[in-house]
C-alpha cells in the first residue's frame, strides 16, 4: 500500500492555491500525513528591492519581507484550514521552482499538491512556469488542481480514478499509484487507453480489441480480484476522450504520466496532460 507520509503544499496566496491546498489537508486526513504549506519569497519581484541594496538595507530588507511572508502564510492556513490539522509553515527565499524543488528533496516529500491557472482558449492554454518546472522534475508525484473542488460530500473522498495507459514507460510509472489510492479509498478504477487513429474504419474494431487485451494485461490478478476496475478504449484527440470520460462518468482524480525536459519539450504547447489538467473537471496527479 502507498504511503504517504508528507505532502507539500506551495502556496501564493492565490485562490488557487487555496484551492490545492484544501486538496492537500484531505488527502492528510485520509493518509495521516503531515502536511507543509511553503511560500517562496522571491525578492527580485519586490520594486523596492534596488532601493533597498543601494542604501545598504538589503538584508533588513529581506527580513521585513519574510516576516511580512510569515504573517500572510499564518493567516491563510487559518483561513483554509479544517479538521484540526496543524500544518508545518515554511517561507522560503529564492526561485520559487528550485525552492520548491530542493525542499520535496531535502525533505523527501512524497506527494506536491500544487494549484495552476485555469484558463479556457487555445492561445492562453500553458500552465504557469513554476508548475510546469515542478512536475517535470520533482522527485515525487504532483497533484495539479485547477478547478475548484466541489461541495465536498464526505472530504474530497476518491470514489472514482481514471488512469491514462498509453502504454509508455511514463504511464507505467503511475500504474502503482493508481491501484494503491483505489485500494486505500474503495474506489472505482478506470484504465483508459486512446487511439488517436485508426488505419481504417474496417480495422477499428481490431484495434480496440488489441487495445483492450494490453489493458488487461496491466492488471495484476490480485487487483483484479479485489478491486473495482473497468476498462476502455477510444479513438480521438487524447486530450479530448480524457476530458469526456471524466466529466461523463465524474471522475474525482486523473493519474497520467509527464514527460521530463527533452529537446522537443519547450515546445511542448500542445500536450494530452497539460490540456487535461488546463482544461479536465478535477485534479490531475502527475508522475514526472
Amino acid at each position: 500500500m502507498l504511503e504517504i507520509k508528507l505532502i507539500l503544499c506551495p502556496i501564493d496566496f492565490s485562490e488557487f492555491s487555496a484551492r490545492a491546498y484544501r486538496h492537500a489537508l484531505s488527502l492528510a486526513g485520509h493518509y495521516r500525513s503531515t502536511v507543509v504549506a511553503q511560500h517562496v519569497v522571491e525578492i527580485w519581484r519586490y520594486p523596492s528591492a534596488a532601493f533597498a541594496t543601494s542604501a545598504g538595507l538589503y538584508t533588513e530588507f529581506c527580513e521585513t519581507v519574510r516576516a511580512r511572508a510569515k504573517e500572510q502564510l499564518q493567516e491563510f492556513v487559518k483561513d483554509h484550514g479544517h479538521d484540526g490539522i496543524q500544518p508545518e509553515l515554511v517561507v522560503s527565499e529564492g526561485m520559487a521552482p528550485d525552492s520548491i524543488l530542493s525542499f520535496a528533496e531535502a525533505r523527501k516529500a512524497d506527494l506536491i499538491v500544487m494549484g495552476t491557472h485555469g484558463r479556457r482558449g487555445y492561445d492562453r492554454l500553458m500552465l504557469g512556469s513554476v508548475t510546469d518546472r515542478v512536475m517535470r522534475r520533482a522527485p515525487c508525484p504532483v497533484m495539479a488542481v485547477c478547478q475548484p473542488p466541489p461541495e465536498p460530500r464526505d472530504g474530497h473522498r476518491l470514489h472514482r480514478i481514471l488512469f491514462c495507459a498509453d502504454f509508455s514507460e511514463n504511464s507505467g510509472r503511475g500504474l502503482s499509484y493508481a491501484f494503491s489510492a483505489a485500494a486505500e479509498y474503495g474506489a472505482e478504477l478506470t484504465l483508459l487507453h486512446v487511439e488517436e487513429e485508426v488505419p481504417s474504419p474496417a480495422k477499428t474494431e481490431d484495434v480496440i480489441a488489441a487495445a483492450t487485451a494490453r489493458l488487461d494485461k496491466l492488471i495484476p490478478a490480485e487487483a483484479g480480484k479485489t478491486l473495482k476496475i473497468r476498462t476502455a478504449v477510444r479513438i480521438g484527440k487524447p486530450y479530448r476522450q480524457i476530458i469526456q470520460l471524466a466529466e461523463e462518468a465524474q471522475m474525482d482524480l486523473v493519474i497520467a504520466g509527464v514527460h521530463g525536459y527533452g529537446a522537443l519539450d519547450p515546445a511542448v504547447f500542445g500536450s494530452t496532460t497539460y490540456r487535461v489538467i488546463q482544461l479536465g473537471p478535477c485534479p490531475v496527479l502527475v508522475h514526472p
